[in-house]
């Protein structure tokens, strides 16, 4: 299966700068797996496409300000051209660090992506914040910008990330981030501090919407999965089989894993809210030998068309990068040419696209 197989025309103008005022004013596209019918509706239609007995499961996780900006100590200038504004950052020893996964075993040391990444070697110190509130050191290097960094800190790390860190938003949102999206950038149910991305499929939901849906007999339950460097990888393969995913840490309490298996066992619709639930949801399920498994775990599952789904009977979703992993497993889910033609209906119809953007429905 080809790579170029999930490509589709995107105008750079239906691309979502900004959330709209109200988050539950998104439009939505409702796609039928059987048949392949796709309809037009509104985000507040969600919860009359909810039957009484179904099952949503959220991913609570919570976005931290992952991005920092600092400059590099004895920073050298051989051979860098300063007519390129990545080279000019550097002649002047600045840099961009996204931390990406915080390490288990080393709680001080991080993986991340650098700009420039080039230059930047194992041992070299990073300075960030105006007095050097956060310093780090270089341990190692991978490929694509990726290092391991150790911070000297002490218990108020995450006080100081809070005071000098930013949201990292996506890198097709092209502007700096702004206050508001430090609440806007974060689902309403967010509980579990370690993500470097939104689970964006949640941005949607308001409190009004939560309770229309139990009003309706509809149960929820939270897992947690973090967003880390699999979200920002793209595909560097031609043949999608050959692509690997990063994994990315994941819980799932017993009661959670409780109620979704009681639904599995009744028959009842397991609707998954979002891509990251997805992944958690069918990684257990195949760690569980077919009941999904409580507790924690690391989601390296790579979904794709043909993919066998155990849990997950409908899900939302927003709309996706062309040739990236998360189109790979909503084409898996609701099929390949079903997607792909409501993505051509969705450009045509100027559904706003991505983070920011409109939703689908796929059930």
């Amino acid at each position: 299966m080809l790579v170029s197989d999930f490509n589709f025309h995107l105008p750079e103008e239906l691309i979502a700068q900004e959330p709209l005022s109200a988050r539950d004013a998104s439009r939505m596209l409702h796609l039928q797996r059987i048949g392949g019918h796709y309809s037009d509706c509104l985000f507040r239609d969600l919860p009359d496409l909810l039957q009484p007995g179904d099952l949503l499961v959220f991913n609570n996780t919570r976005v931290f300000p992952a991005r920092l900006y600092g400059r590099r100590a004895g920073a050298h200038a051989q051979g860098v051209s300063p007519h390129n504004p990545a080279a000019r950052d550097f002649l002047q020893g600045r840099i961009e660090v996204l931390l990406t996964c915080q390490l288990s075993t080393e709680p001080n040391d991080w993986e991340c992506l650098v700009r420039p990444g080039r230059k930047i070697g194992v041992g070299e110190r990073l300075f960030f914040g105006d007095r050097d509130e956060l310093q780090a050191e270089v341990l190692a290097r991978a490929e694509f910008g990726v290092r391991r960094i150790r911070f000297q800190r002490d218990d108020d790390f995450f006080a100081a990330l809070d005071r000098i860190g930013h949201i990292p938003l996506p890198p097709y949102i092209s502007r700096a981030d702004s206050s508001r999206d430090r609440e806007r950038y974060q689902t309403v149910y967010a509980e579990q501090r370690g993500s470097v991305a939104a689970p964006t499929a949640g941005l949607h939901f308001t409190a009004e919407i939560l309770d229309r849906i139990r009003q309706r007999g509809v149960q929820t339950v939270n897992i947690t999965l973090h967003v880390g460097l699999g979200t920002f990888q793209p595909v560097r393969v031609d043949r999608v089989e050959d692509h690997r995913l990063h994994s990315e840490p994941y819980s799932i309490s017993a009661s959670a894993a409780s109620a979704i298996n009681q639904a599995l066992l009744e028959s009842r619709r397991v609707i998954a809210v979002g891509t990251t639930t997805v992944r958690t949801l069918e990684n257990a399920v195949r760690l569980g030998a077919g009941s999904v498994r409580a507790g924690a775990g690391a989601a390296d599952i790579f979904i794709y068309p043909g993919f066998e789904f155990k849990v997950v009977k409908a899900m939302l979703t927003n709309f996706h990068l062309p040739q990236s992993s998360l189109l790979m497993l909503v084409s898996a889910f609701g099929g390949k040419e079903n997607v792909l033609r409501a993505y051509e209906h969705a450009v045509s119809e100027r559904y706003r696209f991505y983070s920011y953007g409109d939703c689908m429905f796929i059930g």
